[in-house]
């Protein structure tokens, strides 16, 4: 992992990738075709703003595409989570000294709580490393503030070739490696659909559990919690104690 940087600089010729620059008449484009009866929605003006003084367009776009893309791919591996902390407790330990996996009994939120802080460090570290890797491009990808596909996640070529094996995040066996643009096009706008409404789904959870009420429809299952959802080291670590 702390290998020097030259280490992740490919040593043949960089794999020819596809540059894709979007403006805001392709996002109404795209609109029509996530959602026909919305549209194209957006009161605050974001697709025009000017993201840290680039003065590009193709920026401030690419900005925005990735950041919702990955947003609905945390939140939909939020809300399975969510549902699977609520109902499944795992049986083995959780820790080397054999402590156990908190209890279906807590909320999500308690449960998380519980967790080590050691354990906590660990998972933001691997996903700052993803981040890092993400940002980087793998090394041959542009930054999708440069013409990368929106949600395109880069494959770990370069780390395999000089590092250690390791599993590409998307279809790791190549299951899909001969499907068409169409299809693939496809699943990203069902993906985006999905995303979208996780992100409502997983919010409704933590309001339910947090402001008792707030979400009728959730109110004969929603656990009460009063820690601080968006503290995720409460308790343990602040910068400011």
């Amino acid at each position: 992992l702390f290998a020097g940087a030259s280490a992740f600089v490919p040593a043949s010729t960089p794999k020819a990738t596809t540059s894709l620059s979007e403006t805001k008449a392709d996002l109404e484009v795209l609109a029509k075709g996530l959602n026909p009866t919305i549209g194209f929605y957006d009161p605050l003006n974001l697709a025009e703003n000017d993201l840290w003084g680039q003065g590009n367009e193709e920026f401030t776009i690419g900005w925005l595409r990735q950041a919702e893309i990955k947003h609905g791919r945390v939140a939909m591996a939020a809300f399975v989570g969510y549902v699977v902390q609520s109902n499944f407790h795992f049986p083995w330990a959780q820790t080397l000294a054999g402590a156990a996996h908190p209890s279906i009994d807590l909320s999500p939120e308690a449960q998380w709580d519980a967790v080590p802080l050691g354990a906590k460090w660990q998972i933001f570290f691997v996903i700052s490393m993803l981040e890092m890797w993400d940002e980087c491009g793998g090394g041959y990808l542009p930054h999708y503030t440069n013409g990368r596909k929106p949600g395109q996640y880069p494959k770990f070529d370069v780390f395999r070739d000089n590092v250690h094996f390791v599993l590409d995040l998307y279809d790791p066996f190549g299951f899909n490696k001969n499907m068409s643009e169409e299809t693939k096009e496809k699943r990203l706008r069902a993906e985006i659909n999905n995303g979208r409404l996780a992100m409502l789904g997983i919010f409704g959870f933590l309001s339910a559990d947090k402001i008792p009420g707030s979400v009728p429809a959730l109110s004969g299952i929603a656990i009460p919690y009063s820690g601080e959802p968006m503290n995720p080291f409460e308790g343990q670590f602040s910068y400011f104690s």
